[in-house]
């Protein structure tokens, strides 16, 4: 029912738009997501449309508010003249949405259009003390790049050291059989409130804080074939910055965050959804990782 208000939305009211759709896993609760995207007249005032039967033909609040119903987890983003994201969340288990988490990772990942398996591919690793997270983009596209991601998280979730550098020199020696990979790894220590991380090749990483923003630079090579022999943990407070979004290079680099007032309130997932809306390439598999310290 939800896909059908979305799906009836974006036919009456967007001129372009699309759908997507994942299921994953937090804690012991298993949910569907879906996000709606399009690049409609958008809305002035989402709160009114809220209410339901608030719209411009009648119809449009309505929707929204039974999507809203529906859903375990629910958020709307407009702007009049960008278009319109809405966020939809499903739980197996409804119980485990009361526990919040002191940290939230929200993927995005699109494959190149036509194909069936993505050549990107997230990885989490969780203990008592860290969390640990490594997108991974494997040269080209289709299953010799997915096969390249997959070793990846393969060797990536058996590393027991928290270094960034580290992991990728491990990751390195163990898939020099595959095609090879660019590779960003980023942890969080909960302890010190500190990110760390390191990239070998282009998937970008951008940090992100009430203030202030910053990219991370990455070294050159290729995971699995050339890497540097000197790397070192780039270090930043999550006090100064409590979002890190990383891209592979099927999204465009010159993204703002700024252009999207009052987003950073919002679910991270509508952030992913609105530079992967404006940024897409559609040529490659396509990733945006919200990480988000609450």
């Amino acid at each position: 029912i939800i896909v059908a208000e979305m799906t009836s939305n974006l036919y009456k009211y967007a001129n372009d738009g699309e759908i997507l759709m994942g299921v994953f896993g937090e804690g012991a609760a298993a949910y569907v997501e879906i996000v709606s995207i399009d690049n409609g007249p958008g809305m002035s005032n989402p709160t009114k449309m809220m209410q339901d039967g608030v719209s411009t033909s009648n119809t449009m609040g309505h929707g929204l508010g039974s999507i809203q119903r529906m859903s375990d987890t629910f958020d709307l983003y407009s702007l009049s003249g960008w278009g319109t994201i809405v966020l939809s969340r499903v739980y197996n288990n409804t119980k485990e949405l009361k526990t919040a988490e002191k940290i939230v990772v929200r993927p995005l990942i699109v494959s190149k259009p036509g194909e069936t398996t993505s050549g990107d591919g997230l990885a989490i690793k969780k203990t008592d003390k860290y969390i640990k997270i490594m997108l991974a983009d494997g040269l080209g596209h289709g299953p010799e790049a997915n096969k390249a991601v997959n070793e990846a998280a393969l060797s990536f979730k058996v590393f027991p050291d928290y270094s960034p550098t580290e992991t990728l020199r491990f990751l390195h020696t163990n898939i020099k059989k595959t095609r090879g990979a660019v590779i960003n790894i980023l942890a969080y220590n909960a302890l010190s409130r500190t990110w760390t991380s390191a990239g070998i090749g282009n998937i970008a990483a951008r940090l992100i804080g009430p203030v202030t923003a910053r990219n991370q630079m990455s070294y050159n090579g290729i995971v699995g074939h050339n890497i540097p022999n000197t790397m070192n943990d780039q270090e930043y407070p999550a006090e100064q910055y409590n979002i890190v979004v990383l891209c592979s290079d099927g999204i465009k680099t010159r993204w703002d965050h700024a252009k999207y007032p009052m987003i950073q309130k919002k679910d991270p997932t509508v952030l992913a959804a609105a530079i992967y809306k404006d940024h897409a390439r559609k040529t490659d598999d396509m990733s945006v990782v919200v990480v988000k310290v609450k």
